[in-house]
């Protein structure tokens, strides 16, 4: 039976492992404050944000989110009641039930992902070529 070797964390790696770190931290931190400001949680606002680009079965939302189907459903509840989100049939199984941002949560969700300043203002300090670099980078770093 053939073991595989875990690659051993030199000191490069480790920094860059550090800066992801930090980076993804200072964008959870901005974006839960951008949330509060429209009364929302930070699970609140990245279902809204995934439902803006198209609607969703509860499990799907669930497995995008990394939580439990029945976390989805209060929170859908909650943005429901809020007129930001509606349930409707799925056209192709109409067993399910698709959650689906209103036209407000989808002018929400725009106003969200347009108060985040914290990648834009840096990324704006990057050359074009420095950022389809950095694109690419991350890409093959997600398909690994």
């Amino acid at each position: 039976m053939a073991t595989q070797k875990t690659p051993r964390m030199d000191p490069l790696t480790l920094e860059v492992v550090e800066l992801i770190g930090a980076v993804v931290a200072r964008y959870h931190e901005e974006y839960e404050e951008a949330a509060a400001e429209h009364a929302l949680t930070g699970a609140q606002a990245r279902l809204l944000s995934l439902l803006s680009l198209e609607p969703l079965p509860m499990r799907r939302l669930a497995q995008k989110l990394k939580c439990e189907p029945s976390n989805v459903t209060g929170i859908v509840d909650r943005l429901e009641m809020r007129g930001l989100v509606e349930r409707r049939p799925d056209p192709a199984d109409r067993r399910v039930k698709l959650a689906a941002a209103t036209e407000e949560g989808r002018r929400l969700a725009r106003g969200l992902r347009g108060s985040l300043n914290f990648a834009r203002e840096p990324l704006a300090g990057l050359s074009d070529d420095e950022r389809l670099s950095l694109r690419d980078l991350l890409n093959r770093m997600l398909e690994a």
